[in-house]
């Protein structure tokens, strides 16, 4: 897709931009989404209550990814808006060695300390030995996750997210038949399913390679003077993207250890349910705001303040159309959400109805806060995309989940009430700061 970032039609471009990007990572979430609709129909509750564990796996992984693309694909489009290509070949060179050297760490970690780490992450007796079969051949597939989410970060941003589109539907499909054929015809469980997942992700990868042999690709590596403060500032601007992962699996974790405190194995089987269709709204969100990125940098970096004003406008009346969708869906329908991911016994029917319908409040100020991190990530206000990420991933989420649980009358309710809450509340800050910046400027 020829475009020109800076002349075409602010509102053209973003919808241009929108259906490929909401794609791809719509696309994303099917990785775990199928994986966890192909485990708990095929091999039952405990194994897709093992598998909400290793999810902070896969968020370590992807959010490292996210942290070096992103910020470095943001930086990258500045460079490019201000006609500078050779620093912007200099920052995507320096964010893709960064990514090999985590993605190294994270390597040699997993294949060391795999199981102390999944007890960390509360694996129990009932649930380690499922754990432990998906998740090491997650580590063997560090590569591919931490390069798939950088990969489509840049080839998004080198006006290609066609391609970026293209690479991911490839390997969500390809995963979703792996997964069919290795847990149902061939029998080999959760071994099996993370197999899927693993040659899903490495189709993305390959796919989105082909870029690098495009005429029209700039994402070149240039090795003369290249700069530490450039990885300094690919690690300020990306930073947000990657707490906002590692918060969701925090978010995670402390929610599976205060459901094991309040409702046992039974809360995190319900849990999984939740945070697993959290995945597909976090998903379109990040794709709303992954289509405006590239657009609000690249201008942002040629000073077009009114065209950064129209995509912005754009983004939020999308994003908010998105969740209202969602949040309507699980209010009216709840049990057709938990009919989805398993065959639920009595007990989970009588627990998981009212969870869905608290829970899924959530997904209005989720879906506007995400586009509010990427806008100001995008022009380059960093400390506040960090504090709506840090607001609404860790201080008050974790602080309500642990909090609310202690209040008499509400008890396994206030854990479904945090993150309606959090997310309310950080929406508001966003908006009194993103203000606070405009009147400003």
């Amino acid at each position: 897709m020829q475009v020109d970032l800076l002349k075409d039609p602010p509102r053209k471009l973003f919808f241009q931009y929108l259906i490929p990007s909401v794609s791809a990572t719509m696309v994303t979430s099917i990785y775990v989404l199928a994986d966890s609709i192909m485990i708990g129909k095929g091999l039952g509750e405990i194994p897709i209550a093992a598998l909400n564990l290793v999810l902070p796996i896969f968020n370590v992984l992807f959010g490292t990814g996210a942290l070096f693309g992103v910020g470095g694909a943001v930086l990258f489009s500045v460079s490019m808006g201000n006609k500078d290509q050779a620093r912007a070949r200099r920052y995507f060179t320096l964010a893709c060695l960064a990514n090999a050297a985590f993605m190294l760490f994270y390597f040699i970690c997993g294949n060391l300390w795999l199981e102390p780490i999944l007890r960390l992450l509360g694996a129990t007796t009932n649930t380690m030995s499922f754990a432990m079969d998906y998740a090491k051949l997650i580590i063997l597939g560090t590569p591919v996750f931490c390069f798939s989410s950088f990969l489509q970060a840049f080839v998004r941003n080198d006006q290609a997210p066609r391609l970026a589109m293209a690479a991911v539907i490839s390997g969500g499909m390809m995963n979703i038949f792996l997964d069919w054929l290795f847990i149902f015809p061939l029998n080999l469980g959760m071994g099996g399913a993370a197999l899927a997942t693993v040659l899903g992700t490495t189709t993305t990868c390959l796919i989105l390679c082909t870029h690098f042999f495009h005429k029209e690709n700039k994402m070149i590596p240039l090795w003369k003077n290249l700069r530490f403060r450039y990885i300094k500032e690919i690690f300020q601007y990306g930073f947000s993207s990657f707490f906002m992962e590692i918060s969701n699996g925090i978010v995670i974790f402390v929610f599976n250890l205060q459901l094991l405190r309040y409702a046992g194995d039974l809360g995190v089987t319900v849990y999984s349910i939740l945070s697993n269709s959290s995945y597909v709204i976090i998903a379109l969100s990040n794709g709303i705001a992954q289509a405006a990125q590239p657009i609000i940098a690249t201008n942002f970096g040629a000073k077009l303040t009114e065209r950064i004003a129209q995509v912005k406008a754009c983004g939020l009346r999308t994003a908010a159309i998105e969740g209202s969708i969602f949040t309507l869906l699980g209010l009216a329908f709840p049990l057709a959400v938990v009919y989805i991911f398993v065959n639920p016994t009595q007990p989970i029917l009588e627990m998981a109805p009212l969870a869905v319908r608290l829970y899924f409040l959530c997904f209005i100020g989720m879906a506007l806060n995400i586009f509010y991190v990427n806008y100001f990530q995008a022009t380059l206000q960093s400390s506040k995309a960090l504090t709506i990420c840090a607001l609404r991933g860790l201080i008050l989420c974790v602080s309500l989940a642990f909090l609310l649980p202690t209040i008499p009358f509400l008890g396994v309710l206030g854990i479904w009430l945090a993150m309606p809450l959090s997310e309310t509340i950080s929406l508001l800050i966003a908006i009194y700061l993103a203000k606070a910046s405009a009147k400003r400027a």
